[in-house]
Formats: C-alpha cells, sequence, structure tokens
C-alpha cells in the first residue's frame, strides 16, 4: 500500500511534515551551540518534543526544555508537564513570571492576564543562560503575524522580530548566523496545520493533557469567550459560572484562553470537529489575540513568542 500515487517510495503528508521537523532538529543540533525547546504541555510542543526526540533516538534529548509559567497555567497542563520531563529524563527550566512580579521588574495588568508578561521573562532566561536557538511551536496557519515567520526566524539583541530582516529559505537551506546578542527563533511545525497535529497525536498515540478533550467544567461566559474562574480576577460581578461540557483547543494562560462545547472524547471525534471548524483555534478560544489586528505582531516585535 502506498501513501501518494504508485510510488512505493512515496512519504505520506504526515511523514513529510515529521521529515521536515527532524531535519531542522538536526540542523540546529550541528549549527548552534546552546539550543533550547520551549516547552508548555500544550500540543503544539508535545507534538515538537516528540519529533525532537525521534529525531535522536536512542541518543538523549541534546538540549533542554524552558517553560514560561504565568503563574496562571491550567493544573492538569502543569502536572502533564512534569511527567513528561520525568519520563524522559530531560532538563527543563523554568522562568516565572510570578517571580517577575514579587520583584517588581513586572506589574500586573489591569484586565489579569499574563500573558503578554511572558516576553521579559523569556528574554531574561534566553540571556542568563546564553540560548542561541529557541524552538518554538508556532504554525503559520495559526495567526496572520506567524504566516510571516521564517523557520529560522533572526532575533535581535532586544530578543525583536523584524519581518523585513527575514531571510529566504530556498530548497530548505537555513541561515542561523547571527551577531554577538542575537539569536534564532526555530519553528519545526511551521508548516503543519491544527488538523496534521491532531493527525499526527493520533497516528503517534501521543498522550495529551485532559482538557484537550471533552469533560464538564465550571466556566462563565466573557466576551464571548468560555473562561475558567481562578485567582486572576474571573469572574466578575455579573458573571455567571455554571457546569458545561468543554474542551481546549490550545492551552495557556486561564485569563485569556477560552474553552469550546464540545462532545469530542476521543482523538478521532476531535479530528472530526477541527475539520469542520471555520476558525482557526487562536481566533476561536484566545482572547489576547483579539485586543487589536495587531495583537500579536506588534507583541512579537518585543520578543513574543
Amino acid at each position: 500500500m502506498t501513501a501518494r500515487g504508485d510510488s512505493p517510495y512515496a512519504l505520506s503528508h504526515l511523514d513529510a511534515l515529521e521529515s521536515e521537523a527532524v531535519h531542522v532538529f538536526r540542523e540546529v543540533a550541528g549549527e548552534f551551540e546552546r539550543p533550547v525547546l520551549l516547552f508548555s504541555g500544550g500540543k503544539d510542543s508535545v507534538v515538537m518534543l516528540h519529533t525532537a526526540l525521534k529525531a535522536f533516538a536512542p541518543a538523549a534529548l541534546p538540549f533542554a526544555l524552558l517553560h514560561v509559567d504565568t503563574g496562571h497555567n491550567f493544573p492538569e497542563v502543569l502536572a502533564y508537564r512534569d511527567r513528561v520531563v520525568a519520563r524522559h529524563a530531560l532538563r527543563l527550566h523554568i522562568a516565572s513570571v510570578q517571580r517577575f512580579i514579587d520583584d517588581g521588574r513586572l506589574r500586573e495588568r489591569p484586565d489579569g492576564t499574563r500573558n503578554p508578561l511572558q516576553t521579559v521573562p523569556l528574554l531574561d532566561a534566553i540571556e542568563r543562560h546564553r540560548f542561541d536557538a529557541v524552538f518554538g511551536g508556532g504554525r503559520r496557519d495559526e495567526e496572520k503575524a506567524r504566516a510571516k515567520e521564517r523557520v529560522f526566524s533572526l532575533r535581535d539583541e532586544f530578543g525583536g522580530w523584524d519581518p523585513r530582516r527575514q531571510r529566504p529559505e530556498l530548497w530548505d537551506l537555513y541561515n542561523g548566523r547571527h551577531s554577538p546578542g542575537e539569536h534564532v527563533r526555530v519553528f519545526p511545525l511551521s508548516n503543519w496545520t491544527e488538523l496534521d497535529v491532531w493527525q499526527y497525536i493520533a497516528r503517534e498515540g501521543i498522550e495529551l493533557p485532559s482538557l484537550y478533550y471533552a469533560h464538564e467544567r465550571e466556566v462563565f461566559a466573557r466576551s464571548g469567550m468560555l473562561l475558567t474562574p481562578g485567582e486572576w480576577g474571573g469572574p466578575r460581578d455579573g458573571e455567571r459560572v455554571e457546569r458545561r461540557v468543554v474542551r481546549y483547543r490550545t492551552v495557556g494562560d486561564m485569563s485569556c484562553t477560552g474553552a469550546v462545547e464540545s462532545d469530542a472524547v476521543t482523538v478521532d471525534r476531535v479530528i472530526e470537529e477541527i475539520a469542520a471548524s471555520r476558525l482557526t483555534e487562536r481566533g476561536a478560544t484566545r482572547a489576547d489575540d483579539k485586543l487589536s489586528e495587531a495583537a500579536m505582531e506588534d507583541r512579537k516585535r518585543e520578543g513574543y513568542f
């Protein structure tokens, strides 16, 4: 049985995407001195880690993981993160937003969301550990600013992104040259879609945090989104908490990550649901991307993921 056409050597689209990601990981490992992989426990970072482990098996992963912890992360995701780190004996660095708030380097926002506050701890960790390449799970189909991103994305000495400095990547040739103080963000899943990610999860039998599947949960409505109650400041007066059967298409800071009503309790049901959806996961469930038309691009110019 062949995947494409009649050629016994043709790759399926998932094999091609996996092969590209593996190539990117090996290229970075050979070209950079101190790479690190951003790992939040979200599905994209989980798939990214899975392909990275494949790229170097049976050897150990040749770089550490980095999680920027907002302090408002879902408990299920943090527990999953720690299980994965222990299972594979990985090295994990944690950059804490709460620590930066406690020592006065950051201030809480009036809306309670900490997602935009991740930039400063991220850049501090990159500088402190001298990371010269940072793997991220961003995909071009998520959001229009990310659609402009190359696989190798040069960041200046302040961590900022300038779309005019993006380099051509013809024939999958990647240019990682950078000056002292600069670093490169690397996106091995750039060409994947949300549907690709879930089909790969199904094929590989990858475990995910439980909140990616339908479950009964306390939520409240705000600005057309179903948010989780928490110490971050929700609900407000007049916002009623109720129990609904929901799941999450993406996970991040609880203050800005919305759930969707769903009965998808298996990978196959999630795939069916996504295939029928006309909204991207960020457009449907991330309140921080609704602040303005250029919200994501503005944050990326400041050094965000």
